[in-house]
């Protein structure tokens, strides 16, 4: 007989999601109210509400389930044979769990006792693919699409929207009518998960169909990159952050940090500008022309190769990048939009995976940023991994066994430990309950763990700690105590939790207001902003460093050309004079952070100088300028001073951060040199003191 199903489901990566529990190589579980009796053959045809086939194939029933008066009405069809689209699907829903290798069609749990009828004579059983273990063959891996760049450089036409790309979601907005307003995504949400995905047919999905592969395919799911775009992959941070990720962290091109699926690696630049293009596309929609261009936000306490790297993001999205926008700067310009407000705000904006401070003054449509900081490994992903730990310990007491499950059964504890946490920040209590979620000696374990909001606070009371510290820090950079800010106004969605209203409240004085949408600010902002440019009468932004950039010095130390906190754009040269006869080559390394020394900070990379006349040790002088724009994006430049040509500069990244590091901290020998810059001044373009700090900046003769 034939069965024709229609499940409802919208796509395959929600029936995966939702359903894929049901299915392994040797058959599906189907609820029914009417079954048939074991050995009926059946033609099974399982399609999704569109009309999409998802599966078909031969099958039997080979057990049933609630005909004795107990337990839930059922079958358990046992697949025969299977077409290749199927086969092609199951590789890829089933991949990541070992118990679906089952050749024979799944008991799921409550459904009760099953009757089961052997059927000798019913043809062989269709053989799933060797286990990865096996010599005879490797994981299932899917092939994924190649990397299509836009050609040509994006044309600057059309209007300009605002973009918030953010490590959870992203947001999009534009200024109609004068009135700044959120492009819905597909789904008609608001904002857009920030998650790329390659689904079981080997296509990219974004946004919410991505979402809903999450639990079942985690290690073909990429989430949370923003704390890695810019990173190298060598660097001690993304080593730490690669191993408690489902997907795979591998080495880019260049040496960067990038991701592999299926089988080909991805820059952290094209997964941001595959989700860039999906919220052009909303936003092309939406509007109802062609979009390509675009001002995007980025942390406050991003250092340059971050920025440079959401840049290209956008480029590679086929955005022309009009200006990179700080978000607490565009969360200020929604909070203050069409209100002249003179007064001295502080943005606190704890988001996904990132958190920033920013202390503003507003002057009508002057927004002037006085003081920034931040920690961009400090977000809502610390606080459902705090859950998790939580909830592994009290697995581990009441079962007496340590949890062993796989990426799936992790990503479901993090699933269910973010919606615990959305829900306690307006019950005082949530039931966690993961069902299911292990097998340990042959045994099913469920998770079932009530976490209260007083249990909440206290694993996290040390990360809404840290976010207050740094609040501290940013007021005494600049000498301001919480006396001298009239108002906190609040970003990101980690922001609601009421812990953080709490200790707001009891460390300013005052409580925070709530004059902008927490998840949507930052856009409207960025919206607000791409409205303006080259008006004349349009929103004046006055933004500072978020952290110093100089260079690195014998013996580890850093020197900082441009202090952090210095009004952009900042420009400051200096005279670097050769310390070696017939001196041809100069390298100078450039690092940015707030630290005494070059291992804290983060390394731009290694300004290059070739060509230069042979001249005599000292007569030979190059006149270096650092120059910051707007968006702090950094521009070194070189000029021989005795014949005023420029030199030849290169500036290269390809060195590892720890090998340029570890080659500074060997230059013991020039240690005497330079130890005389310690107290020398910054000042521009002056000839005495500024030779005996970098005279030993890896010179070659």
């Amino acid at each position: 007989m034939g069965l024709v199903v229609k499940l409802p489901f919208a796509t395959s990566e929600e029936f995966v999601a939702k359903y894929s529990a049901n299915v392994t190589w040797g058959g599906i579980y189907l609820r029914s109210k009417a079954v048939k009796l074991p050995g009926t053959l059946i033609t099974l045809d399982l399609r999704l509400t569109s009309g999409a086939r998802i599966i078909y194939a031969s099958a039997v029933v080979h057990f049933v389930t609630g005909q004795k008066g107990s337990g839930v009405p059922g079958m358990g069809l046992r697949f025969l044979t299977l077409d290749p689209e199927t086969k092609r699907f199951l590789e890829g829903a089933l991949a990541d769990r070992p118990d679906a290798r089952s050749r024979v069609p799944p008991l799921p749990p409550g459904v009760g006792t099953p009757e089961y009828t052997s059927h000798p004579s019913h043809p062989p059983l269709p053989k799933p693919p060797a286990p990865p273990h096996t010599l005879t063959s490797g994981p299932v891996e899917l092939t994924a699409p190649a990397f299509e760049p836009p050609v040509g450089e994006p044309l600057r036409e059309g209007p300009i929207i605002g973009i918030d790309l953010g490590t959870t979601n992203s947001c999009a907005a534009y200024v109609r009518n004068g009135k700044p307003e959120v492009l819905k995504s597909r789904e008609g949400h608001n904002t857009v998960p920030s998650l790329l995905a390659l689904n079981v047919r080997g296509k990219f999905v974004v946004g919410h169909p991505a979402k809903g592969q999450l639990l079942t395919h985690p290690k073909q799911t990429v989430y949370g990159t923003k704390r890695l775009v810019g990173r190298a992959f060598d660097s001690p941070i993304v080593q730490h952050i690669r191993d408690r990720l489902a997907y795979e962290i591998a080495r880019g091109q260049d040496g960067e940090a990038a991701v592999k699926l299926g089988n080909r690696v991805y820059s952290l630049q094209q997964i941001s500008a595959l989700i860039l293009r999906e919220v052009r596309e909303i936003a092309q929609n939406q509007i109802g022309q062609p979009v390509s261009r675009a001002v995007i936000t980025v942390p406050a306490y991003y250092n340059d190769n971050q920025r440079q790297a959401v840049r290209e993001a956008g480029r590679l999205a086929g955005l022309c990048v009009e200006r990179i926008l700080n978000e607490p700067t565009a969360a200020a310009l929604a909070y203050g939009h069409g209100r002249k407000l003179r007064q001295r705000i502080l943005v606190y904006d704890l988001g996904g995976g990132t958190f920033d401070a920013s202390v503003l003054e507003l002057h009508g449509n002057v927004y002037e940023v006085i003081s920034t900081g931040g920690d961009t490994f400090l977000g809502g992903i610390d606080f459902d991994n705090a859950i998790v730990e939580y909830l592994l310990e009290e697995f581990q007491k009441k079962t007496g066994k340590v949890f062993q499950g796989d990426r799936v059964s992790m990503q479901r504890l993090h699933d269910a430990a973010e919606r615990a946490k959305c829900a306690l920040s307006e019950r005082l209590d949530s039931r966690i309950h993961v069902a299911f979620v292990t097998m340990i000696d042959d045994t099913a374990y469920d998770l079932d763990v009530t976490l209260t909001r007083q249990k909440l606070i206290a694993l996290t009371e040390t990360l809404v700690d840290r976010t207050l510290e740094v609040c501290g820090e940013v007021l005494r950079a600049k000498g301001l105590t919480v006396q001298d800010i009239e108002e906190v106004v609040l970003v990101g969605g980690q922001s609601r939790f009421p812990r953080v209203h709490e200790k707001i409240s009891a460390f300013f004085g005052k409580g925070p207001s709530k004059g902008v949408h927490p998840d949507e600010a930052v856009a409207l902002g960025a919206a607000l902003l791409a409205s303006s440019l080259g008006q004349q009468e349009g929103v004046v932004l006055i933004d500072v460093l978020p952290m110093a950039i100089g260079v690195g010095l014998p013996g580890g130390r850093f020197k900082s050309v441009l202090d952090r906190n210095a009004e952009l754009p900042a420009l400051k040269s200096y005279l670097l004079s050769t310390s070696r006869d017939d001196q041809t080559e100069i390298e100078m390394t450039i690092f940015q952070g707030d630290s005494d020394r070059v291992v804290e900070n983060e390394y731009l990379g290694t300004l290059k100088l070739s060509g230069l006349p042979m001249l005599p040790r000292g007569q030979l002088q190059v006149a270096i300028t650092f120059e910051v724009n707007e968006e702090s994006l950094l521009k070194v430049t070189a000029k021989e001073t005795v014949t005023g040509q420029r030199v030849t500069s290169t500036f290269s990244t390809r060195d590892t951060p720890e090998a340029v590091k570890a080659r500074l901290a060997l230059q013991e020998t020039f240690q005497d040199e330079a130890s005389s810059s310690q107290d020398t001044p910054s000042l521009p373009l002056k000839r005495q003191g500024v030779v005996g700090w970098l005279k030993g900046l890896f010179a070659r003769p």
